[in-house]
């Protein structure tokens, strides 16, 4: 229980902040790459949507 509680050393402390901003820069840069990829993967979903929505319908009216 104690060693929880005492401080850590200088440098684990450092360490572990490198980490942790190492950490978050990788999540920041998948979250903006993800957001720069959005468009173009909804895109492709509406085109794919409305190809099988106009092919059902000329099956279906044929």
């Amino acid at each position: 229980m104690g060693l929880w509680l005492d401080p850590l050393p200088r440098g684990q402390l450092a360490t572990s902040a490198c980490f942790f901003v190492a950490g978050v820069s990788f999540f920041a840069v998948g979250a903006y790459f993800s957001y720069l990829n959005i468009a173009p993967q909804q895109a492709r979903t509406k085109a794919r949507d409305d190809f099988v929505k106009e092919r059902l319908r000329k099956r279906h009216h044929d």
